[in-house]
């Protein structure tokens, strides 16, 4: 499924003419890998930051401290702000962020293993959302990047409209 999507996601940033760039913390640059799986994305990916760390997160993406102690790296306000840093650090014109809890440890009662937070910005629009998954780490990871590839699909329908 996750090549399919990579392809889908290629196919149309491609007659967008759009840039893609990713943020990624938990997935670890697998949304990145996922898309340069495709021949000829080169003609519409940007780049990928993977910030595991907070301290990567404030340096390469801008993330606010304030933001982090506030809301913590798992949350939508950080990656929020993983995604419009991406976006002012790049040549980018959409970006995907994704920042979550993949396991095995990690988790809290507030935000359990299985939390993945992503955001998704481009052309004036920025969505965001919190979806919580089951699974080992590698299931977590692997519906982490499907899910950001979709929502990157969904933001290029919802601009065409």
């Amino acid at each position: 499924m996750t090549d399919s999507l990579a392809r889908e996601v290629g196919r149309r940033l491609l007659e967008t003419r759009t840039l893609l760039v990713t943020a990624e913390s938990c997935t670890g640059g697998w949304v990145a890998q996922a898309v340069t799986s495709v021949s000829g994305s080169s003609a519409w990916f940007e780049r990928g930051f993977v910030t595991y760390s907070n301290a990567s997160k404030e340096e390469m993406l801008g993330v606010s401290g304030a933001t982090l102690e506030r809301h913590g790296a798992v949350s939508e306000e950080t990656a929020r702000e993983m995604a419009l840093g991406a976006i002012a650090r790049s040549r980018g014109t959409l970006a995907v962020a994704v920042t979550g809890v993949a396991g095995p440890t990690g988790g809290t009662a507030a935000k359990p293993v299985g939390t993945v937070c992503f955001a998704w910005t481009g052309a004036g629009l920025t969505r965001c959302e919190t979806r919580f998954y089951a699974g080992d780490r590698s299931s977590i990871r692997r519906q982490s990047v499907e899910r950001a590839l979709q929502g990157v699909i969904e933001l290029l329908q919802t601009r065409s409209k």
